[in-house]
């Protein structure tokens, strides 16, 4: 059966939270500089007509990796969201509790290993509980 995270557990977890969210911020505005995400996109394609094949390659890759942080972000930000919900820290399709190591390493996780393995190798849906 699961098991609830104890108010250090989730004081640890928040303060993780906060730190990638730091991080992340500065490495989106280090990438998309004071104009933004659209501003950004623009001057790389700006930058690729005058540059050929490999600026147009380093614009896909700086459009992925900026697409990917603010993934990310958004899932870090709703996992300090969640963090006082009595749910948090469970997996969100088996309801068991996802380890403390896994945890660390991921907090914004919602599944725990074995859940996410049968997700990755396509073997199933997950449920929204």
């Amino acid at each position: 059966m699961s098991t609830a995270l104890t108010t250090a557990q989730r004081a640890e977890l928040g303060a993780l939270l906060i730190a990638r969210m730091a991080t992340l911020e500065e490495e989106i505005a280090a990438q998309e500089g004071e104009g933004g995400r659209v501003a950004a996109a623009a001057e790389l394609l700006d930058e690729s007509r005058e540059g050929g094949v490999q600026r147009e390659a380093d614009r896909a890759v700086a459009l992925q990796r900026a697409s990917q942080a603010h993934g990310e972000l958004e899932r870090v930000r709703d996992a300090l969201a969640r963090l006082e919900n009595p749910g948090f820290g469970l997996c969100s399709t088996c309801g068991e509790a996802i380890g403390m190591p896994r945890l660390q390493a991921k907090p914004w996780t919602r599944h725990c290993v074995a859940c996410e393995r049968e997700m990755e190798l396509g073997q199933s849906t997950p449920p929204r509980l």
